[in-house]
């Protein structure tokens, strides 16, 4: 089916049509709002004005494929290239993370709590949106960004000049410290971190099956899957680096699989941490501080 005309009106019929086998409408008409932003720069209120209007035909097969692409489950991140991140633009693609709200809350967590730290690093930062953030309202934070993945760190490089805000980069696998390094050798990486910051894989592959098609079929699974073997072999590395990069009066907050709270809990612990666990908006138990005991 294609879309009857090129009036406003009936696209949104069009689209709320077509996907209504698939998508809560609720869901579909944030899609409407997020194609007509991107592809014409309307907000809400000038979509809702301009309803009786029509728009070019290039315009309205941007609609069509969009709708086409939907139905395939492709994340709508990845149709219109970006992610909304505690009020900044984030560009995604298929090589990174979609910043979920979960992640926006640890963010205004450290902003409400913990504006004194000047170094902070984000491990595994994926599209550098934690990091990007954080420099945003932290101007005079001395902030590093890590992640293995070279694609990745292109994204984040990018949004990070679009946001202007002068982050450091370090590529390097988390959990083989020795391979980590600066992207511009003359950088000089501090020896401690007052901050550590991280939304690290952590979903075990025997979750996989139940997850929605629109993320484990389009996002990265080595910034989203760890062996139910060893779930925690993230969080191990980062009270291993924590140990020996962590100021005296830092903080570790990192986000954590809900379903492995007590044990992420445990670990920490072991590693001489004293640890809390927060709530996430839902109520679940979703982001772990934790300080030298």
């Amino acid at each position: 089916m294609h879309i009857p005309s090129n009036k406003v009106r009936d696209i949104e019929r069009y689209m709320l049509y077509e996907l209504a086998a698939q998508y809560p409408e609720g869901e579909i008409r944030t899609f409407i709002r997020i194609l007509f932003d991107a592809y014409l720069g309307w907000d809400t209120t000038q979509l809702l004005m301009h309803r009786e209007e029509s728009i070019n035909q290039s315009d309205l097969l941007k609609f069509h494929w969009a709708t086409e692409a939907l139905k395939q489950r492709r994340p709508i991140q990845h149709i219109v290239g970006w992610a909304d991140f505690c009020g900044l633009r984030i560009k995604v693609t298929p090589d990174t993370l979609i910043p979920r709200p979960e992640t926006e809350e640890i963010v205004e967590w450290i902003i409400k709590n913990k504006t004194n730290r000047q170094h902070i690093i984000d491990l595994c930062t994926g599209s550098g949106c934690i990091a990007i953030a954080l420099k945003q309202r932290i101007r005079e934070a001395d902030i590093w960004a890590m992640d293995i993945s070279e694609k990745a760190l292109r994204v984040a490089q990018e949004n990070a000049q679009t946001h202007n805000t002068g982050i450091h980069f370090l590529q390097g696998d988390l959990l083989k410290p020795g391979t980590w390094r600066p992207l511009h050798e003359s950088q000089q990486t501090p020896c401690t971190f007052d901050l550590i910051v991280s939304n690290p894989p952590y979903i075990r592959e025997a979750e996989r099956a139940a997850m929605d098609a629109n993320v484990k079929d389009y996002e990265p699974a080595l910034a989203l899957f760890v062996p139910d073997s060893d779930p925690l072999r993230f969080y191990r590395a980062i009270a291993e680096f924590a140990q020996q990069h962590l100021s005296d009066e830092g903080t570790i907050v990192a986000e954590i699989n809900e379903a492995l709270g007590s044990e992420t809990i445990q670990l920490f612990e072991k590693y001489g941490f004293a640890t809390t666990i927060h709530e996430d908006f839902r109520g679940n138990p979703r982001m772990l501080e934790a300080e030298k005991s």
